[in-house]
């Protein structure tokens, strides 16, 4: 039988006139590992706290089991600036010790990249006061997991990991034996790691068994049962519900939501997205060129971070961006807003980018844009706009737009001074999106944000007729949102990856792995060089042909779906029936073929 570690008794909570936690019982066993959702500010790290006890209580009892080994990552570390990141994670251990321990060796070589910590100054004997917040961040998350706890305790363990690192960690937190009780709105990793899901509401907890995923079922019938007037979100919940269910299979280890029931509930939604619709009416918009980037070099100071580079960003492409960091993606985004911005003016070092006329751009980076503190939200948005059209008929006004990211009718009056971090994220994104784009760069937009934000900002973009470029470290956000996956791997050049962020881990593991056992290399003299370089043409030339396939296979897959739907409106017409499915293996072959040309290609770069 599992052992009580933490229990909590009617706890009650308050800050000034607002209650966070109201009469919450709750226990914590071994073995559990619990995720923690919620609105900002509805009391997830009041929660955490109070079972931690570093939070006291205004009623109620926490009670910890005797003995109890807890580890706690916050969202500020005490780690002492003085110290080195030798002396706060593995302490006065000699480097054959803990290099010579695999637990701690993997979990260094997880979370830096290396044993030798690549991108700190002086490796393990770097001086912890200067380090960056993430870098800090993730000293503080080494530290916690080298230590052996009976309960771990995180908060929003994924800022500033990249997606191996968030990979890499839902592994070894599955592997470990302690309890585990995790704020995060990273939903891939919830479903990875998580097995009992506890959601905050206005002083409520509510509790569901499984993952992410089937925390969204059970919310779903639990608020069609109660026929909630939550009208608007359950539809959301739906929708999202429809694409887990319809997209990879397996998200989950062992599904345990009940299949028939969630088909039921989903069985009139349509597909997140009518991507033939939406190409539709971007190119209407933005025309054939969008963006086209021929023989392009992308640098951030001295460093060279692309090399002839052909790429081109066609009406309604929906684009993931994912690689090492320090690879070039956030560059390469700003390389194209300059030339926007510059009508075309200002180029790369080398290369020719060239924009269409159309284009309208807005760009979130990760840096929150100032606004007059003394504005108000609904001001701050009616600055840009009053009203914005969705596309398909749709119009909403800056009031309406502002409850669908969360500021409510009393909230659109708070002075934007008076806003969190994450609220002002969410007003940034908010006007950029009333200034009516066609084009949308979106540089960690997650960062700071609700899992409902987060479901309300994919539904605008499910309907939003234009190009979309995405750079997260959220890997859900990036698969719900965008249709292909790129790459920088680090080495000058962006590849396109038929499987998505699976393929990304696994080029990067092999990487990995080459790097480990290549032997040290020794210059070769020129005359007795194996194989002369591939000349830079003939390379520019494959990428060419890449692209052309890439849009030859887009083209391929919006046929293919009017065939199918073609199919299923004439379904009593056996002819035509027939003479559909005959296009459709034809082109099926036609898909086979281009798609292993690809490949072939791609191998070759």
């Amino acid at each position: 039988m599992a052992v009580n570690l933490v229990n909590l008794e009617a706890v009650s909570k308050a800050y000034t006139l607002r209650t966070l936690l109201d009469g919450v019982s709750l226990g914590v066993s071994e073995g559990d590992r619990i995720g923690v959702v919620g609105r900002n500010g509805d009391g997830k790290t009041t929660l955490i706290r109070t079972l931690a006890k570093q939070e006291p209580v205004d009623s109620g009892r926490v009670t910890h089991a005797g003995g109890l080994r807890l580890g706690v990552l916050t969202q500020h570390d005490s780690l002492d600036p003085a110290a080195t990141v030798r002396h706060e994670v593995v302490g006065d251990l000699a480097d054959h010790e803990w290099a010579g321990n695999a637990r701690v060796r993997d979990i260094i070589t997880g979370l830096f990249g290396g044993l030798d910590l690549p991108g700190f100054e002086h490796g393990m004997d770097t001086v912890i006061g200067p380090l960056s917040g993430g870098e800090r961040r993730r000293v503080a998350l080494a530290q916690l997991l080298i230590a052996e706890q009976d309960l771990i305790i995180l908060d929003e363990p994924t800022n500033h990991l990249d997606v191996e690192g968030i990979a890499w960690l839902a592994g070894h937190l599955r592997a470990r034996r302690s309890a585990l009780v995790c704020v995060t709105h990273d939903r891939w990793f919830l479903d990875q790691v998580c097995t009992r899901m506890w959601d905050v509401q206005r002083g409520v907890v509510h509790e569901y068994e499984g993952g992410y995923s089937d925390y969204v079922f059970a919310r779903a019938e639990r608020e069609r049962i109660a026929a909630t007037e939550e009208a608007k979100r359950q539809n959301l919940v739906r929708k999202e519900l429809a694409w887990l269910r319809r997209g990879a299979p397996a998200r989950t280890s062992k599904p345990r939501f009940r299949i028939e029931a969630a088909n039921a509930l989903i069985a009139n939604e349509p597909p997140p997205r009518d991507a033939a619709e939406l190409t539709r009416f971007a190119n209407s918009r933005l025309g054939k060129t969008v963006f086209d980037l021929e023989d392009v070099t992308v640098q951030a100071g001295p460093k060279v971070l692309l090399r002839h580079l052909t790429w081109q960003l066609g009406p309604g492409d929906r684009i993931g961006l994912v690689g090492v960091n320090g690879a070039g993606k956030t560059s390469l985004l700003r390389a194209l807003a300059v030339a926007v911005s510059s009508d075309g003016e200002q180029q790369p070092t080398a290369g020719r980018i060239t924009v269409g006329r159309t284009v309208r751009l807005a760009y979130l980076s990760q840096e929150v844009a100032e606004l007059d503190p003394a504005w108000r939200v609904l001001e701050a948005v009616e600055q840009v706009r009053g009203r914005v059209d969705l596309g398909k008929g749709r119009e909403l006004t800056a009031s309406q737009l502002c409850e669908r990211f969360g500021f409510g009718k009393e909230k659109q009056w708070t002075p934007v001074g008076d806003l969190s971090g994450g609220e002002r994220r969410r007003l940034q994104l908010l006007r950029l999106l009333m200034d009516e784009p066609n084009v949308l760069f979106l540089d960690e937009p997650t960062n700071d944000l609700d899992i409902e934000t987060l479901t309300q900002l994919e539904d605008l973009l499910d309907g939003w007729p234009g190009s979309l470029v995405v750079i997260s470290h959220d890997r859900y956000f990036i698969e719900r949102t965008t249709d292909r996956v790129l790459a920088l791997l680090g080495d000058g050049t962006l590849r396109m990856l038929p499987r998505g962020i699976d393929e990304y881990l696994e080029r990067r593991a092999r990487q990995r792995d080459a790097t480990a056992t290549a032997p040290p290399a020794t210059p070769a003299p020129a005359a007795t060089a194996s194989a002369p370089a591939k000349p830079a043409a003939v390379s520019r030339a494959a990428q060419k042909e890449l692209q052309r396939i890439e849009r030859q296979l887009d083209k391929l897959g919006e046929r293919e779906g009017t065939l199918h739907a073609a199919m299923a409106e004439h379904a009593t017409d056996f002819t035509r029936v027939a003479e559909l499915d005959g296009e459709l293996r034809a082109l099926t072959e036609q898909k086979d073929e281009l798609e292993l040309r690809w490949l072939e290609l791609a191998e070759g770069q």
